[in-house]
C-alpha cells in the first residue's frame, strides 16, 4: 500500500473511532466526561457562541427568548448530522485507501464514487449500482452497514430519553409558578409559606426540591445538551428554579426563627452540588467578581420586612448578614456563570412590583 493510501487509511480509522467513541460518551455512558477535547463539545461551542451573540443583540425579550429556545433542538439535530457525515466520510476514505475494486458505472471510480458507496451503505439504502468486489471492501461495507443500523437505533432510543428527562424537569419548574411567583423569587417563596400554612409545608417543599436537584444533576451531567433546552413558559427556567431554591435555603440557614434548618441544609448541599458540577461540565468559569450585587443592603432590609409581615421572624444583625454572605458566595459565582453562558437572567430576591403569576394571565392580556 502506498504511503499516501496508508496515511489515509489510518486517518479514516481514527475518524471513525473518534466519532463512535464520542457518540458512546454522549448517548450511552451514564457519567460525566471530564475530557474537554470532544466532537460534541466542539459542535456546541462553535454553534452556541454565534447564536448567543445574536440573541444578546435582540432587544425584545419575547423575541430573544423564542430565538434562544430553538437552539437546543436544532443543535441536537445538527450534532447527529455531523456524526453521520463524519462516519460516511471515514468509511468512504477507508474504501478509497484500500483501493477496493468496484462494480460501478464509471470505469475508473474516483473518491466521489467511494463516498457515494459509503453513504448508501451507511443509510442501508442498497441501490446496488456500486458494489465492492474484493474481500476487504466487502468487509468494510458490512461493518459500515452495521454501524449505520446501530446509529439509527441509538438515535431512535436517544431522543425519547432526552425529552422524558426534559419533561420531568419542567413539571417541577411549572409548579414553582404558584409557589414562588413569576419570575420566581426566594422572598415570595418564603412569604407564601408564612404563618397561614402548615408548619411542615416548607420542609416538605424543600424535600421535593432536594430530589429535583438530584435529578437535574444526574440528567444534565449525562445529557449536557438538556441545559440548552429552555422552559416553555415566560419567566421560567431551570436555572431560575435552581437559584431560587438556593436563595431560599440560604435565607433559612442564615436564620429564620421557627423554621427547621435540617431539610434546608440537605437541599442546599445538593443544589449547590448541581450548580458547581453543571458549570464545570458546560465550561462556565465561576464569576467571583459579579457585575452587580443581587441583594444589596437595602433590598435585604426590605426582604426581612416582607418575611416579618408574613409572620416569620428573620434574624438580622452583623452575624446573620455575614452568614448569609458566606452562603451566597458558595453558589452565586456558579449560577452567575451559567446565567452568562446560557443567556438566562438570574431571578431577583424580591418579587417585582405588580408582578402576576403566569397562571393569572392569558395571551390576550
Amino acid at each position: 500500500m502506498p504511503i499516501l493510501a496508508a496515511l489515509a487509511a489510518l486517518a479514516a480509522v481514527i475518524l471513525i473511532f473518534a466519532v463512535l467513541w464520542d457518540a458512546f460518551e454522549t448517548i450511552i455512558l451514564p457519567r460525566r466526561v471530564r475530557r474537554q477535547v470532544r466532537l460534541t463539545l466542539l459542535v456546541y461551542k462553535l454553534t452556541w457562541g454565534p447564536w448567543a451573540a445574536i440573541a444578546r443583540r435582540i432587544r425584545n425579550g419575547g423575541v430573544r427568548e423564542s430565538f434562544l429556545s430553538v437552539f437546543g433542538p436544532i443543535a441536537l439535530i445538527f450534532l447527529l448530522v455531523v456524526w453521520a457525515i463524519a462516519l460516511i466520510l471515514g468509511f468512504g476514505l477507508l474504501q478509497w485507501a484500500l483501493e477496493s475494486p468496484l462494480i460501478a458505472p464509471e470505469q475508473r471510480p474516483g473518491f466521489g464514487t467511494y463516498l457515494y458507496l459509503s453513504g448508501t451503505t451507511f443509510f442501508t439504502v442498497g441501490f446496488g449500482d456500486v458494489v465492492p468486489q474484493a474481500a476487504a471492501g466487502r468487509l468494510v461495507a458490512v461493518a459500515e452497514g452495521g454501524t449505520g443500523f446501530g446509529f439509527l437505533a441509538l438515535v431512535i432510543g436517544y431522543l425519547p430519553v432526552l425529552y422524558q428527562a426534559f419533561s420531568r424537569r419542567e413539571v417541577s419548574v411549572s409548579l414553582l409558578d404558584a409557589r414562588a411567583g413569576s419570575p420566581p423569587t426566594a422572598g415570595e417563596l418564603l412569604r407564601r409559606h408564612g404563618s397561614d400554612v402548615p408548619r411542615d409545608a416548607l420542609p416538605r417543599f424543600l424535600y421535593d426540591w432536594e430530589r429535583w436537584c438530584a435529578e437535574l444533576l444526574e440528567s444534565h451531567l449525562s445529557y449536557p445538551s438538556l441545559s440548552f433546552f429552555r422552559s416553555q413558559h415566560d419567566n421560567q427556567s431551570w436555572l431560575d428554579a435552581l437559584t431560587v431554591v438556593l436563595d431560599a435555603c440560604a435565607l433559612v440557614l442564615a436564620g429564620v426563627d421557627d423554621i427547621p434548618t435540617h431539610e434546608a441544609r440537605l437541599t442546599f448541599a445538593i443544589a449547590r452540588h448541581a450548580a458547581v458540577d453543571l458549570s464545570q461540565i458546560l465550561g462556565a468559569r465561576p464569576l467571583h467578581a459579579a457585575k452587580e450585587n443581587r441583594l444589596p443592603p437595602a433590598d435585604l432590609t426590605r426582604l426581612r420586612a416582607l418575611l416579618a409581615k408574613a409572620g416569620m421572624q428573620p434574624r438580622d444583625g452583623p452575624e446573620a448578614d455575614k452568614k448569609l454572605a458566606h452562603l451566597r458566595a458558595m453558589y452565586e459565582p456558579y449560577v452567575a456563570a451559567l446565567a452568562e453562558l446560557l443567556v438566562m437572567p438570574l431571578p431577583p430576591w424580591l418579587p417585582p412590583t405588580g408582578a402576576r403569576d403566569d397562571w393569572q394571565t392569558s395571551p390576550e392580556e
